[in-house]
Formats: C-alpha cells, structure tokens, sequence
C-alpha cells in the first residue's frame, strides 16, 4: 500500500454488509464486464475521459477491477488502450469489452469504433495484454460494437455484437480467429420484444445493442440494451446457442438518475447471481458513467426478476481480513482520492488532500488491532492517517504519523 499524505487522512472501516453504488468513484466507468475466475470476481469496464466536454463519449482505454466479497473492488488500473493496436490510428472509440478465459489464456474482446472487434491476449486475468494478430478480428461496418463472447460446454465458442443489428460468429479455438460466415439474427416481436413508439427497418424490436451471451443450466441467455432512448435492460432465452430467441421482457426500466445507455453484464460467483449496468449519478452527464451492481435470484423457470437500482447494492461475501496485506487502491468507496500507477509496481492511492478519506467494509478485527503500518510517500512537510469506524468522523481508533519524505 502507498499513500501520498495530506493532513489528515481517514481510513474508514466500516462493519455494514452492504456496497455502496456506484462501485467505482474515481474514474468514469461504464459497459461492465464480469469475468469470474478462481475466487474473485474481475470487472472489465470502458472508461468516459473525464474532460470538460460533454456532447459525446470520450473513450481511449480500458479498466479492470476485482473483488473477492463483491463490495471491496481493488483498482488494477488501465488494462488495455487503443495504443495497443498498431493497424488503427484513432484516440477515441474504445467502446464495451468483454474478457474469457480459456486454456489459461484470457482473451479481451474491445470494440473500435468504425475500425471493427480487436483482441487482446494476456496470461493473466489483470494482463499485461498485446495483439495476437494485428487486425481486426471482425470489421463489416461501422456496426461492430459491443462484443460478447462465450465457449460452450462442447468447446465452440461464440462471439455476438451489434448495434443496430445483432451478428455472430463461431470462434475457433485459438479464440483469435472465426470459422464460417458472419450470421444475421432475424428480429422479430417474439424474438427481442415489441418496440414501443415508431419502429424502422434497422430498430423493428426493442433489441439497441449492448448484447451479453451466456448459459445457466442448459439455458442461453440474451441480455441486452434496449430502445427506444433512454435504454432499458432486457433479456431473451434459447434453447441452442445461436437460437430462435424467445423474448422474456425487462429486467431493469429506464429509472430517474440512468444515463441515455445502459449496459449490463451477468455472473453468477459463489453460489450467488449478480447483473452489472450503468447510471450517470456521479456526474449528471450520460456521457461520464459510472458503474453500480445488483443481486438477484433466478425463478425456478429460470426467468430473471424486475431489477431495481439500489444505492447500497448486494451484500457481502464473508469478511474483509484487516491482518492480511490490504493494498490502499481496495476500495469500497473513495472521497476526493485517485489512484495511479506505482513505481513500486501495481498501482497507488494519490492526490490526497486534507478530509480525504478511503471507506473498506465488513472489516474482520477478530480480537481486536494493536497497530497499524502502512507504506506511505509525503511530498509535503509530511501529515497523518487516521483510522475511524463507522464514518469519516466517527470513532477515532488510531493514527499513523508521516513525516516529509520528498
């Protein structure tokens, strides 16, 4: 953990079992993607530029996140950018990602706009990622948006996207290229929804883009953004992985605090089921979101319930352990701090000024605390940090001194 000290700064510890929506605050977030793997959750997202600019998205790069209790989200930084594919030459246009894993390789799927589907490959969930073919995977029109990706239990995978039609293709098993041709899904009422106020030719359901496949129990889910503006979250099952698709309703309504977009990602991690989407309530702006997260149970019929957005979102998994290596960039939630990368490697907690604090919640002390150390640089005549239950103000319980360092 490394800190760069103002005086004072708050540590909060917090025994509440519940998160704290949007789960990301110091960036700009938006389009999640859940990956599971081993025991933590890994949450890939677009970034909205935080520029003063506000008539249109702003997007270089990609973020990933990870949590193991699914309200401590610890910050891994910029994972992958468009600077990463040296057949483009854009600075704007990194759009919805979605990374899998197989065979021990992890594949992030990323959308550029009007240049088609990239891939990156890295052998670890958090990268480093490169371009393993120097092209685009797909490229047809300026359609190719939003990329879903899935391997199925016979080992085919699936890549789906689209707006505002919907496409796939069958990925081979380097996960890098497809076989066949580019397959059109037929939109009809019964497939994707009846679309209320004028329909055309392109939008004739209620299917916008934002497309995210998977399969529960013998079950293919269609979860998508849905017209006409501002979006809705809805959804379509099949009993195959390439269809005919029966559409199942809306999961989540356009609601007061949404951005014009919505984007959702679903998964299910410790005997849990969890969607991921996106408002505007850290900013007011549909072009710089923010990413929040709900928990939900299947029906029986494995329909998926209406789904209201909730300030608190879901509950914790077990326990955040205080006497493990904590690192300052696992946040529940953050006031007035970023993050940044570490010349120690991983990445820091800076820009901190006086009131700043970082909230961790469900904290474990077991028998109680004696002391508390923490990896800390000053560039100033140097402050403190102090540690406090319950909110920014509450009980003090200790201090940590820092002294100048330069």
């Amino acid at each position: 953990m490394k800190l760069l000290i103002a005086l004072p700064f708050v540590l909060l510890f917090s025994t509440a079992l519940l998160a704290d929506n949007p789960v990301i605050q110091n960036l700009y977030s938006a389009d999640p993607a859940p990956m599971v793997y081993g025991d933590k959750v890994y949450l890939y997202t677009s970034h909205d530029d935080d520029v003063t600019e506000n008539n249109f998205f702003t997007m270089r790069d990609w973020l990933c996140y990870s949590s193991s209790d699914m309200v401590n989200w610890t910050d891994h930084g910029i994972v992958a950018s468009l600077k990463m594919f040296n057949w483009i030459n854009v600075n704007n246009g990194g759009w919805a990602p979605q990374c899998i894993e197989r065979d021990g390789k992890f594949y992030l799927y990323v959308p550029i706009q009007g240049k088609g589907i990239g891939v990156l490959v890295a052998d670890s969930p958090t990268g480093p990622f490169k371009d393993p073919i120097n092209k685009a995977l797909v490229f047809k029109s300026w359609d190719d948006i939003d990329p879903t990706a899935f391997v199925d239990s016979d080992g085919q995978a699936y890549l789906y996207w689209g707006n505002p039609g919907l496409w796939y293709v069958k990925l081979n098993e380097n996960m890098t290229s497809y076989s066949g041709n580019i397959e059109t899904i037929q939109f009809t009422d019964q497939s994707f929804g009846k679309r209320s106020g004028a329909a055309d030719a392109k939008r004739p359901c209620t299917y916008e883009e934002g497309p995210w496949f998977y399969k529960r129990n013998n079950l293919y889910y269609m979860i998508f953004a849905g017209g006409p503006l501002p979006e809705h979250i809805g959804y379509s099952t099949s009993s195959g992985p390439t269809g005919p698709w029966t559409y199942k309703g809306i999961i989540m309504t356009s609601q007061q605090g949404f951005a014009f977009t919505n984007h959702a990602g679903v998964c299910d991690f410790k005997d849990n089921s969890y969607i991921f989407y996106h408002n505007q309530k850290l900013s007011n702006s549909g072009y710089k979101r923010s990413v929040c997260v709900e928990q939900f149970t299947y029906g029986n019929d494995g329909s998926i319930p209406s789904i209201t957005a909730t300030q608190n979102g879901p509950n914790q998994i077990g326990s955040l352990n205080p006497y493990d290596t904590i690192q300052a960039e696992t946040i529940c939630w953050g006031q007035g701090v970023e993050t940044e990368v570490c010349s120690d490697g991983g990445m820091n907690v800076g820009n901190i000024e006086n009131g700043d604090y970082i909230k961790v919640k469900g904290v474990d002390f077991g028998a109680g605390a004696d002391s508390f150390e923490a990896k800390v640089a000053s560039n100033t005549s140097g402050g403190k940090i102090e540690l406090r239950l319950g909110s920014a103000t509450g009980t003090l319980v200790g201090t940590c001194g820092v002294e100048g360092t330069g």
